[in-house]
């Protein structure tokens, strides 16, 4: 279904009445999570790809490292994501998935190709939400062995101890800690810049890598080396796309301010002292982050650059709940339960299946890789996918959407998918270190997806073809009325022109019919919330029944009875307690000549048989809810 543009031209930003300074600490504590604990690996890996892992940093690798550094967040984060793509706003709200449906709005169609990449780049999110909890606490954790080099065995085992408690709050909700999110990341931010100040005077020379020179020069001078120390570049800039994500949480003003005047400059000038510091010590490239700690602090920063990765792992895990109640919504997987952890935020959600999943994953990757080394090879495939997709879906909305002539479009985007596609490709050259594991994951969830679209199409072709039209069955009521019971019925389906399942069934084996009957349709619109005036459209079609239909944005939750209300403005003296709700259940058998593989078939059915209850997705009292049970083959 195709929704209304608002506006052709890109929205702008304005802080809500909470206050820009509020908004920024709380972007700062969420939104910059992920790419602000870069600096505990990302420049001793790419250091260190450079010269070789436990070998000294030549003054070529450091300034070649910190000019790529420097101009890739410069590029990709500042240019792109911060400037360019958090003005493609979908009413507000920014992400892949946002992004896909404002292309496909502004062509005007559903796009196979949009919704590839959509799917591509929110199945890689995901995958990122796995490696980022690992990597980033057991980076942080890696610290004791600087500090205590005795406690080197406990680095894993304590690892694992902080991911299994981090995912097991997250049923109790995130308002309560979140409060303290800003505040501890602002610190955090502090404490790098303050680091990389007392460093740089180690070496000054170290600020010629502003000099894009000596990035262009160690590519051009290290073959393959250079390429895939590029891959280990990336590190600096993963969490890049939160800034997008993260858009309808805080707005583009409040996150473009504290990513110019506070996050950036403090990353940089914790790099350029990690730097300078390996330029007057080479063999400190061992940890370079940890070495910039007096002896005496180590241990207090080891406390804090744990709490900053917990946090940047709190922000992709709420990020991929949000994330797969997006997917849902827009149909591309089975419902999943979601449990609301606030009453006045409708974004703070807990899906327990994702966040078990989450664990398991997380911590299979910390006892396979069991360094943040190890880790680092896996990490930059996953994120620079998702940006390769964002970057090429940003220029069907410039193009079509703000209305640019397609070679201005293409002027603008090309360079930042050039940039993109080139990481890409430095990141690949690690795929049998660890790339595969992203890769791997995220090929599983475009089969499920895929899985999942054309089974549920197979099934509504199926199914289309033995229902009747709902105009027929209420003339042939009309002429051979069955027994009326009082009270009212209200049918779910996908298709308000056919007679629902349960309908047939209801006249088949019962023989009644209610006084007023009513046929319910929900439907996701492609922006993210729906006004209430456009929620409910009522239609009267005789004397005992009407059609309803409800729509909801794809990042609401179908609250089906207290949207039912908003009908009473239509003349519908809606009752709760005199209303019961009517839904099939089907069983699905493997057919032959299913339109599918086998092992397709049989992992459509899985999905259907693990997808959430009806009843519960759409918060329906289960008191009201009847259900009739239909077998289909497919």
């Amino acid at each position: 279904m195709t929704a209304s543009v608002t506006s052709t031209e890109p929205q702008e930003g304005s802080a809500p009445a909470t206050g820009l300074w509020a908004l920024m600490l709380g972007s700062i504590g969420v939104v910059f999570g992920d790419i602000g604990t870069s600096p505990l690996y990302a420049f001793r890996e790419a250091v260190g790809g450079a010269v070789g892992h436990g070998q000294p940093a030549t003054r070529a690798a450091v300034l070649g490292v910190l000019s790529l550094i420097l101009w890739a967040l410069f590029t990709v984060v500042t240019a792109k994501y911060v400037l360019l793509l958090l003005r493609a706003d979908n009413n507000g709200e920014g992400g892949t998935l946002s992004l896909m449906a404002l292309g496909q709005r502004a062509l005007g169609r559903r796009s196979l190709v949009l919704t590839a990449l959509g799917v591509v780049g929110a199945s890689m999110f995901i995958g990122d939400s796995m490696i980022t909890p690992a990597i980033s606490v057991l980076s942080a954790v890696e610290g004791l062995k600087v500090a205590a080099p005795a406690l080197e065995h406990y680095v894993v085992p304590v690892t694992v101890v902080i991911l299994v408690g981090l995912f097991s709050v997250q049923s109790s909700g995130t308002a309560r800690v979140a409060s303290a999110f800003g505040p501890v990341m602002v610190v955090w931010f502090v404490v790098l810049a303050v680091l990389g100040l007392i460093h740089i005077g180690d070496d000054p020379s170290v600020l010629a890598a502003i000099n894009p020179y000596y990035g262009v020069q160690f590519l051009l001078t290290h073959g393959t080396i250079g390429l895939v120390t590029l891959g280990a570049v990336f590190l600096a800039v993963t969490g890049g796309e939160a800034l997008y994500a993260d858009l309808g949480h805080f707005g583009r003003k409040p996150i473009q301010n504290a990513w110019i005047c506070f996050v950036l400059p403090c990353l940089l000038i914790n790099y350029f002292g990690q730097g300078a510091l390996v330029l007057a010590h080479p063999a400190a490239i061992e940890n370079s982050f940890y070495r910039m700690a007096p002896e005496v602090l180590l241990l207090p920063l080891v406390v804090l650059a744990t709490a900053a990765t917990v946090i940047a792992s709190q922000a992709v895990i709420t990020g991929a709940f949000s994330l797969v109640r997006q997917a849902v919504q827009l149909g591309l997987l089975p419902r999943f339960e979601v449990r609301y952890t606030s009453e006045t935020h409708a974004g703070q959600i807990y899906l327990p299946r994702v966040n078990r999943l989450l664990l398991i994953g997380v911590i299979l990757l910390v006892l396979m890789f069991r360094t943040s080394s190890g880790l680092a090879s896996a990490y930059g495939i996953a994120v620079s996918t998702t940006m390769v997709a964002d970057g090429i879906m940003g220029f069907v909305v410039v193009w079509k959407l703000w209305n640019w002539k397609a070679a201005t479009a293409a002027a603008l985007i090309v360079p930042f998918v050039v940039i993109d596609m080139t990481f890409f490709a430095a990141n690949l050259l690690k795929l049998l270190e660890g790339a595969w594991v992203p890769l791997l994951f995220g090929l599983l969830m475009v089969a499920m997806i895929w899985t999942w679209r054309r089974g549920a199409a197979i099934l509504v072709a199926k199914t289309r073809r033995i229902e009747v039209p709902l105009a027929d069955l209420i003339k042939s009521l009309e002429k051979r009325p069955p027994h009326i019971v009082k009270g009212t019925a209200v049918f779910l389906t996908s298709d308000p022109s056919f007679v629902p399942t349960a309908l047939l069934h209801n006249l088949k084996h019962n023989k009644v019919l209610h006084e007023q009957n009513v046929i319910l349709t929900i439907e996701t619109a492609e922006t993210p919330r729906v006004d209430l005036a456009e929620r409910v459209k009522m239609e009267t079609i005789s004397d005992k029944f009407s059609t309803v239909r409800l729509r909801f944005g794809f990042m609401e939750s179908p609250n089906v009875p207290k949207a039912l209300v908003i009908a009473r403005k239509h003349g519908w003296q809606f009752d709760i307690m005199a209303t019961s709700f009517f839904v099939s259940r089907r069983s699905l058998k493997p057919s032959a000549q299913s339109g599918m593989p086998q092992w397709q078939d049989h992992l459509f059915i899985a999905m259907s048989r693990s997808a959430n209850d009806a009843t519960d997705y759409f918060q329906i009292p289960t008191g009201r809810v009847v259900e009739v049970g239909t077998q289909v083959t497919i």
